[in-house]
Parts: structure tokens; C-alpha cells; sequence
């Protein structure tokens, strides 16, 4: 059985692989600028995205750093003004958690939920199996859950991310532990209840898959969409299924190789048709990994195949309100040595748009990327940046793309029924007179600037969220589900 150790060292040596290979010319940067830096107290290498909360400001986690070295929750004002509002290892014996790889989620009330993949009372692991926890915006932390509290920790341990589904509980995944020590699936209630979902390596010879590395998506339809690193029939991972009523399939199996369809791939998204994309860290035609595409009748396509110019995906892919995907590599890229940001279209032209040198100000070694209600791209960098570290090192930046794309709307959530109270983020909202649900009026109410509180209306259908402010009107992305 692998302990929550082995999710860190499997998640940091994925981001760190990129190091290994070097190429010394500097490109010049275009659309993307260095917002914040890390230094270390204020947190150090994040290995995730941002998020926007119902007050402007973004959040987010660092693997290292903080007051104890063992990560933190940091707030980052839009204009750039960085800080740490909880270090993790606060608690005795590291109750609290330790080692955050992937950034929490807002829930419907406006707190942070999220998972630290070490620390915690344990019983199976000499460091720890991870805790979930509830932080309101001031950096009050409650810890809801904490996994491997006796041997053989059958509900999982070293979690991986959680998202709040369309009925108000989370799910998340664990990249071990379970009944076969090859990971989990969960649901957790707001009170703290888990409920294992399933266990991976369920079938034989693990054809179900095994070690998810990223928490599952909840689809349109319902259901939750996700993949492992490794696993399936042929070994190289897989995409999958589950129904909420806990029903498990496979929908595509991965390679065990370079020169193929794609090995080991990264969370996958949703488009308004039902379409999945994703991105694999190595396959493809020429062994660096590729974009893929699996279409709601299980039609899997490579759109595009990566190579030693154009780096390795190093993590998910963001799909943006002008309907394109947006990427990020690690690795070789002509004249550098610190990864790309690219954009790809659902028909699969790609384009790469930026590329990182290990000493630029921006950072190197990119994370999946979050756009924000301005409409900006914001990233995070694993390493560089202007921090206090000597040479080009850094610890990490974090930073913005303008490539053009328009202002919006996003929704907390992103699926609920007639009645539902949601959250609408985004900037400029004071004074707004409409919000509507694919055209049907809803009862609102503007909190500030960034924030509306509305009700979705009978008869309400699924589609866009529109929010006519005084300079216009801004609309939804991605869509929103009704859900009966």
C-alpha cells in the first residue's frame, strides 16, 4: 500500500520532471505578466491554480513554505498584493494537514473547502494520510475530515482535490488507500460524513484504473467524469465514469508507452455539448503527450500530439468563454527551458502563445490555468519569479494572460435546481438591474461590486447566466445546469 508520502513525491516529481531538461535562450514575453511573487513566508511552489472568491480576492495553496514549511492558504488582491492566511502544520502533530497539492473550491456558503494531502492524525502512514478542510476567508480553518484514522484505511489516504456537486455534498478522489491501495473516490457531507464511493483496482489486473491524481468533474448530465494515472486494460490510465447511484465504467483506456494515443493523462473539462478534453503527460505520436477529446458517444480523438519543441502538458487543460482551450507545458521549448501556454480550438488548431525561460519574471514550470471574471488567464508557476531565493530559482509566481477574451460571470455553483441559491461572481456588478437563467428572470440580490446572490427561477432551462450591470452585459461561463 502507498502511503500519502508517495501522492506528494509522485505530484512534485511530475511538476519537478520538467528541470531535468535544458535549453538557455530567453523568450520574450507578450501577453502574460508577473502579478505576485512567492518568498517563501508568504508560501512557496504552488502546484495548482487560483480561484476567485465573492470578495475580488484570489486563493489558493503552495506545496512548501508558510510558517512551518509545509504550505499555506494564500489571498492575492487583483492588483497583486500577495499574503498568507493560513500555514499548515499550525496544529499539533500537523492535525491540521501538511503538503497541499491542489487548490480548494468555493462552496455555496463562501467558504474555502479543500484537501492537504499529509499530516493529520494518522494510524498508516508515518507522515500522515491528509484531512479535508472548511476556511472561511479570514483564514479560520475547521478540519471536516481526516483520512487513515486506523489501519488498513480502507477510506483512502493522501487526497487529491474536491469539488461541491449540484446536490451540496463534495467529492474528491484519494491517490491511494481503499480497499486495494490504489486510491479512492468519495463523497463527503458539509458535516463531515465520508462515504467511499469506489475503490480503485476493484477489477482484476486493475482495469478499472488506478492512483487518481486529480479530483473528478461533475458532467452536465450529472455525472462525475475523471481519470487515473495509471491502470486500465492496457496500463497507461484511464477516463472514466460515475453515475451519483455510485455506477463505475471506463470510458477509455490509456497506453503503456510513448508512440501512442496517450499515457498518464491530467483532469479532464466539459464543453456546452457534452464533449470531454484533456491532456495525457506523455504518448501522442511523438512520446510527449497530447490533447485529446472524448465525445458523449465515447468517440476518443487526439487533436493535437506534443513534441520536444512544444514541451510536455504539465497539467489540465481551461476552457475559456471564447470556446477555446487553454494549456500549459513543462519542459523543451525552442530556445527555453521553462514551458509554454497554448491555446487549442475544439477542431484542434493550436497555438502557442507564451514561453518561459527559467529566469524570467513570470516564472517557469506552469500550472493549469483559471480565468477570472476580468476575463484574464491566471496562472500559477511552480518555480522563479522575483522571490528571495539566489540565481534564477524563485519560488514560484503568479500570473496573468491577456489574450483579448472578455469579461464575465461565474457561478457557485454551476448546477442546481429551481430554487437553488447561487452565487454570481464578478466585477463591476453594483447597480445591476437583470439576472436571468438562459432568459428566464431571477430574484437577486447585488451584495457588492463582486458579488450577486440570486435564486434560480421556475421554469429556468439550462444555458447561459446573464447579469446586466450599468456598462453592459456579462454572461456565464460555462454554462449553468438545471437539474431536476
Amino acid at each position: 500500500m502507498k502511503n500519502g508520502k508517495s501522492s506528494l513525491s509522485l505530484g512534485y516529481a511530475l511538476a519537478c520532471a520538467a528541470i531535468s531538461f535544458s535549453l538557455a535562450v530567453c523568450a520574450q514575453a507578450q501577453t502574460v505578466n508577473d502579478l505576485a511573487n512567492f518568498n517563501g513566508g508568504n508560501g512557496q511552489d504552488p502546484l495548482g491554480p487560483v480561484l476567485q472568491a465573492q470578495d475580488g480576492n484570489f486563493y489558493g495553496t503552495t506545496f512548501a513554505g508558510g510558517l512551518y514549511n509545509s504550505g499555506n492558504v494564500f489571498e492575492m488582491s487583483p492588483d497583486g498584493k500577495l499574503k498568507s492566511i493560513y500555514s499548515f502544520c499550525s496544529q499539533y502533530k500537523c492535525a491540521d494537514g501538511q503538503y497541499s497539492t491542489s487548490a480548494p473550491t468555493l462552496g455555496t456558503d463562501g467558504n474555502l473547502y479543500g484537501v492537504v494531502s499529509g499530516g493529520g492524525s494518522y494510524a498508516g502512514s508515518s507522515s500522515g494520510s491528509g484531512t479535508i478542510y472548511k476556511m472561511a476567508l479570514n483564514g479560520a480553518i475547521t478540519i471536516l475530515y481526516t483520512f487513515c484514522t486506523a489501519t488498513p484505511c480502507t477510506d483512502g489516504q493522501a487526497p487529491e482535490g474536491i469539488i461541491q456537486g449540484s446536490d451540496g455534498n463534495f467529492y474528491g478522489t484519494t491517490y491511494s488507500g481503499g480497499n486495494y491501495g490504489a486510491g479512492t473516490i468519495f463523497a463527503l457531507s458539509p458535516s463531515g460524513k465520508l462515504k467511499v464511493l469506489h475503490s480503485f483496482c476493484s477489477n482484476a489486473n486493475c482495469a478499472d484504473g488506478e492512483f487518481p491524481h486529480f479530483p473528478p468533474i461533475q458532467g452536465s448530465n450529472g455525472n462525475f467524469y475523471g481519470t487515473t494515472l495509471d491502470g486500465g486494460t492496457i496500463g497507461g490510465g484511464v477516463v472514466y465514469e460515475l453515475t451519483p447511484s455510485g455506477s463505475y465504467r471506463v470510458l477509455h483506456n490509456f497506453c503503456n508507452g510513448d508512440s501512442c494515443d496517450g499515457h498518464q493523462p491530467n483532469t479532464v473539462v466539459q464543453d456546452a455539448n457534452g464533449n470531454l478534453f484533456g491532456t495525457t503527460v506523455s504518448g501522442g505520436s511523438n512520446g510527449f503527450g497530447a490533447v485529446f477529446k472524448i465525445s458523449p458517444t465515447n468517440q476518443y480523438l487526439v487533436l493535437a500530439s506534443f513534441d520536444y519543441v512544444r514541451g510536455y502538458p504539465s497539467a489540465g487543460l481551461a476552457l475559456a468563454n471564447d470556446g477555446n482551450l487553454y494549456g500549459t507545458t513543462g519542459g523543451p521549448a525552442t530556445g527555453q527551458n521553462g514551458g509554454t501556454i497554448f491555446k487549442i480550438t475544439p477542431a484542434g488548431a493550436y497555438t502557442q502563445i507564451h514561453m518561459f525561460d527559467e529566469c524570467s519574471a513570470s516564472g517557469y514550470l506552469p500550472n493549469s490555468l483559471f480565468q477570472g471574471t476580468d476575463g484574464l488567464l491566471y496562472g500559477t508557476s511552480v518555480y522563479g519569479g522575483n522571490g528571495t531565493s539566489a540565481g534564477c530559482g524563485g519560488y514560484g509566481t503568479i500570473f496573468t494572460v491577456s489574450n483579448g477574451l472578455s469579461p464575465l460571470v461565474e457561478t457557485v455553483p454551476v448546477a442546481g435546481k429551481a430554487g437553488t441559491q447561487v452565487i454570481i461572481l464578478g466585477n463591476g456588478l453594483t447597480g445591476s438591474s437583470s439576472v436571468t437563467f438562459n432568459g428566464v428572470a431571477a430574484a437577486f440580490t447585488v451584495v457588492s461590486d463582486t458579488y450577486i446572490k440570486a435564486t434560480v427561477p421556475t421554469g429556468a432551462s439550462t444555458g447561459t447566466v446573464s447579469v446586466v450591470t450599468p456598462s453592459g452585459t456579462l454572461n456565464s461561463n460555462p454554462k449553468f445546469v438545471v437539474t431536476h
